[in-house]
Formats: C-alpha cells, structure tokens, sequence
C-alpha cells in the first residue's frame, strides 16, 4: 500500500476526510476480490492531491502495485492518437470534412452492409466517403471483430483485424479493412471501431514517418511522459502488471501474464492499442488537455484547437445516435468529441460532472477524465477485463466529486 501525496487536498479545494472515501473503496475493491490492484490519481488546480495504490500488480510473483507499475492502456491510447492527429490538422494538411480517400485511396468505392450474412451479406454502395471527423468520432462505419453483434463483425474476425500489430502492419490492416462492408453509413451511426487504428494509418502516410515515431517525438516526449512505451524494455519487465479477468468463482484469474504477453515484445507494427503507461504519465496528457494544449511555455496544439476537440460533435448524445453495446453505462447525456467522449447533461446521464467534462477508458478498465470547469483531473489504472464487468468508473466519479469543497 503506497501513498504518495504532493499537495495537501485542502490547498486545492478538496477534502482530505472526503477523499479517504476514495481509499478505502479501493480497499473494498481488493478485500472483495473484484480486482487485483488499482492505481488512483485525482489532480486539481494542475496539482496531484491524492495518489494511492492498493493491492498487487502481479499476484503469482508478488508484485504490489506501485506508482512505478506499467498497465495496459488500449483504448485510453485513442485520446494521444487523436491529439497527434490534430497536430496534422493544425499544420494544414487536411479539414476535418475531407475524405480519407485523399490519402488511402483503398477506401474508395465502399459499400454498406444492409442485411443478410453467413455468406449471403447484402450491401448497399457508401452515400459519401469517410471523412477524417468520421474516424475521431466513430461514426466512421467501421467496427470491431469482437462486437460480434452483425455478419461484418464476423467478417473483421474471419480477417484476423483484431491482430493488428501481430500478425500485420497499419498499410496491411487498412487494405483488409477497406474491402470489408461498413456497417453504417459515414456520419450516421457511432459505432465504437477501428477507427482510430485508421488515423495511425494516416499519421504515416500525411508525416512520413512511423506512427510510434510521430506519436513519441511530438506528444510523449514533450509533455515528460517517459515511461509510456509501446513494448517493455527488459529493465522494467518487472513493473508490467499482470491482466486478469474474473474467474469462475468472481475473483481475478490470469489473463494475460507479464512474461508471454505481447507487450513484453516487439510488435510487428506498433498501433493505437499496444502503449503501456503509469498513472502519473497519463496525468500528464490529463494536464495538457486542461491546460488547452500548452506544455510549459509551449503549446503542442492551440487553444482553440482543443475547445474544438472538447465539444460534442454528433447529432445528440450517444444513446441516439447508436448505443454502445459494451459499457456500463447507458450513455444518455453524454457526447462525443475529437477523442474522447464530452459529458453534455449530468442528469440525463444519471451521473454527478460537469457539461464539458472529457474522458474514456481502456479494455482493461483503466479510465481517465478531465473536467475543465472544476480544472479536475482523475487516472483510474487496473487491469481486469472486461471493463464492462464492473462499474469501476461510475463509483469512482461519485467518490471523487463529493470530494470537492470549496
């Protein structure tokens, strides 16, 4: 069990009684067996005001979980692709409404799934291109193999899409991917996707250089984030958190282990869903979306640029526009912006926050959200799939909130 505060709550508008709320639901979290370890950070006012670890990164070699603890980000990588592809926007290289088609022509000419499967898909040709806005929103079309909710989630599955980076690069994965039927027309459904493996795809083909290379040089480097990497060096072996999922009797079982886990080696490709990270690295990133882009006396993208990517950019919220099928929440009142989801109505949403607040999670339930009007920021990190299982982050939410004093 660590505690590492580094200011007191009270300096910046929160309660130390309160935020012992915090503690000890993480402990319920461990004693209950729901997780093996947790990591939590809350921030405000550009200061972290609590940061506590319970439980173990690795049961078998027992590992305690420690702020040095690497975890596995998956989708909580979206937001850093999505930040490093507006740094291409803001040097001219495309608008949002542009078709993707300027620079992978294999898009081109694709068609929509309108009914059947098993072998008989019907499909309909595609009204208009996929535009860049498509891919930050998912409302691209594209999907996910393991949806397993139509026949093309089984046609991306049939494909080997989910081996990304394993078994095939970012220009082998998008020729696959193009030739494969949207599931909804561009613009008209949000659809959780590929979507953003697509735009690191595109940050090779606009900068001419590997999307890892991009990413790091431009965005991680910068903000200081020293320690999110896409494979594990040898040196730190030691810090890679086990993944678990629940095992027949609730209590965490081992998913993926450390030693043959595939982050523990080179990728083929590295992508959007292959970074590990520590919870004071993503706080980082938390900071420089509060801060509207600025890293110390630099900014990597411009203020206005960020108000954009923090607004809503679909027609609602996301319930009306395509429920997620994987969440534990049901996503009323809430948006979606340039990377990460924009809570639009608390109460619609049945949740405490602020209109404006952004965030997401990743596979392994890690979350993170930052709320400008309260200049708050939270890192949840733990690995228990699926993230669906529990709701970790809703809980947390109220626990952090009513933290808040002043």
């Amino acid at each position: 069990m660590i505690s590492q505060p580094i200011a007191r709550p009270e300096e910046v508008g929160l309660s130390s009684e309160r935020l012992g709320r915090v503690t000890g639901w993480m402990r319920r979290q461990i004693d209950s067996g729901r997780l093996a370890g947790i990591e939590v950070m809350v921030a405000r006012g550009g200061k972290a005001a609590f940061h506590h670890c319970e439980g173990m990164a690795d049961i078998a070699r027992g590992r305690p979980a420690t702020p040095a603890t690497l975890y596995r980000l998956y989708s909580m990588n979206k937001s850093l692709t999505s930040a490093a592809v507006m740094m291409l926007y803001e040097e001219g290289h495309f608008q949002l409404d542009d078709p993707i088609t300027r620079f992978i022509p294999e898009f081109s000419g694709q068609r929509v799934w309108s009914g059947g499967g098993f072998g008989a898909v019907q499909s309909e040709p595609a009204l208009r291109d996929i535009t860049f806005r498509d891919l930050l929103t998912h409302t691209s079309g594209l999907t996910y193999g393991f949806m397993q909710a139509n026949p093309v989630d089984a046609m991306y599955r049939e494909q080997n899409i989910d081996r990304l980076g394993v078994d095939m690069t970012l220009a082998e994965f998008v020729g696959k991917v193009a030739k494969l039927p949207l599931v909804a027309q561009p613009g008209t459904r949000w659809n959780y996707s590929v979507s953003i493996d697509v735009l690191c795809r595109l940050i090779e083909v606009i900068s001419g250089r590997p999307y890892d290379v991009f990413l790091t040089e431009r965005l991680l480097k910068p903000l200081g984030m020293e320690d999110t990497t896409f494979n594990v060096p040898s040196d730190r072996m030691d810090h890679l958190s086990a993944c678990y999922a629940p095992g027949a009797d609730g209590r965490p079982e081992l998913q993926d282990d450390p030693a043959a886990s595939r982050f523990a080696g080179p990728l083929k490709t590295p992508f959007g869903g292959a970074l590990v990270s520590t919870a004071s690295d993503y706080m980082r990133f938390c900071q420089f979306l509060l801060s509207k882009g600025a890293c110390g006396d630099a900014h990597l993208l411009g203020r206005k640029t960020m108000e954009l990517m923090m607004m809503n950019h679909l027609d609602g919220d996301l319930a009306a526009m395509g429920q997620p099928r994987f969440a534990e929440s049901t996503f009323h009142g809430i948006g979606f912006g340039l990377g990460f989801s924009v809570l639009i109505d608390p109460a619609k949403a049945q949740i405490v926050g602020s209109p404006g607040e952004c965030g997401w999670g990743g596979m392994a339930s890690t979350a993170y959200w930052v709320d400008p009007a309260e200049d708050l920021a939270v890192v949840m990190m733990t690995q228990l799939i699926p993230s669906s299982r529990y709701p970790l982050r809703r809980e947390l939410r109220v626990l952090t909130y009513q933290a808040i004093v002043d």
